[in-house]
């Protein structure tokens, strides 16, 4: 048998009163309770902590020494416990994210909350659309960032934003040319992220229709390795507008022009269908989608003045 904190609880409220009466009074207990507590106390320290004189409890010499060592640890848990209860904005919360999202969304999005909410502590983990869809459903996690098909019918999901995938290579001659349709790049060496990877998975169901065999060379788990093979390989990929914004904008890759090309797809906040929304969760839930929104349409007013409300 172990120690419970009742079983402290009542000890101290032993030492400070004195009498079981008083005690189990304010405990609204009966004092056969509170005196079978204590026995039972006693019992498992192996020694009486306890002198019976004069129809009172005073401590002994062992108890002295043990009310030393539970006092400041009672009050310690007694001050975590009020703080919890009366603290929203007080916990850890637990998020995943596919890769896209968590290398160009994700850092700013922390960041900023944890600048507005400094006593919350966030943990991260990274996973492509498949993994993250696996944490949520084992409970690892709290909330996943994901992009692409998610199935699960324990699974939330929610939009909250549209991304656009682009054809992109480092050979300058290649995006100058007129606009040519997809099969006709098919022959021409590709490089994709792996298999699960949400990218991956909507650009070869958007072609599946008009490409009957990609030639794929090459497969990584990691858009900026994907982006270091471009530059120093004659190939193609598919990728996120967001993931190659800087590049393009500084010439070092190159847009394809591809005929009748709009392959986009869905930025989706998923959770636990049994997943319990507590304060903390909700605000983040609210900050998160909001921030996200704004970055995603190059809209920094937007999260200025939505995070204001947060």
């Amino acid at each position: 048998m172990k120690l419970t904190l009742r079983q402290m609880e009542i000890f101290l409220n032993v030492v400070k009163e004195g009498h079981l009466t008083n005690v189990a009074k304010s405990m609204h207990l009966s004092q056969s309770a509170i005196s079978m507590s204590i026995k039972e106390l006693e019992s498992i320290l192996g020694r009486p902590v306890f002198d019976r004189i004069n129809k009172k409890l005073v401590l002994n010499e062992v108890g002295r020494a043990f009310y030393k060592e539970i006092d400041p640890i009672f009050k310690k848990l007694s001050d975590i416990e009020y703080e919890f209860k009366n603290s929203e904005n007080k916990g850890m919360i637990r998020v995943g994210a596919s890769t896209t999202i968590v290398d160009y969304l994700m850092p700013s999005i922390i960041c900023s909350y944890m600048s507005s909410y400094p006593d919350v502590k966030i943990t991260l983990k990274e996973g492509n659309t498949q993994e993250i869809a696996k944490m949520i459903q084992e409970g690892s996690i709290d909330i996943g960032f994901v992009e692409g098909f998610v199935s699960g019918s324990d699974i939330i999901k929610e939009k909250i934003g549209v991304d656009e995938l682009l054809v992109v290579t480092e050979n300058a001659n290649l995006a100058d040319t007129k606009p040519v349709f997809i099969d006709e790049l098919s022959e021409m060496r590709w490089v994709l992220r792996e298999e699960g990877s949400g990218t991956r998975e909507v650009f070869l169901d958007y072609i599946k229709e008009k490409v009957d065999n990609l030639n794929i060379f090459l497969e990584l788990g990691h858009t900026e390795s994907i982006k270091s093979i471009l530059k120093n390989r004659e190939c193609l990929t598919c990728i996120s507008r967001i993931s190659v914004d800087k590049e393009l904008q500084e010439g070092t890759l190159f847009q394809v022009p591809v005929k009748n090309f709009a392959c986009k797809r869905d930025f989706l906040m998923i959770y636990h269908k049994d997943k319990y929304h507590s304060s903390l969760f909700e605000k983040f839930v609210f900050f998160s989608k909001k921030l996200m929104v704004g970055m995603l349409n190059n809209d920094t007013k937007l999260c200025a003045i939505e995070l204001s409300k947060a």
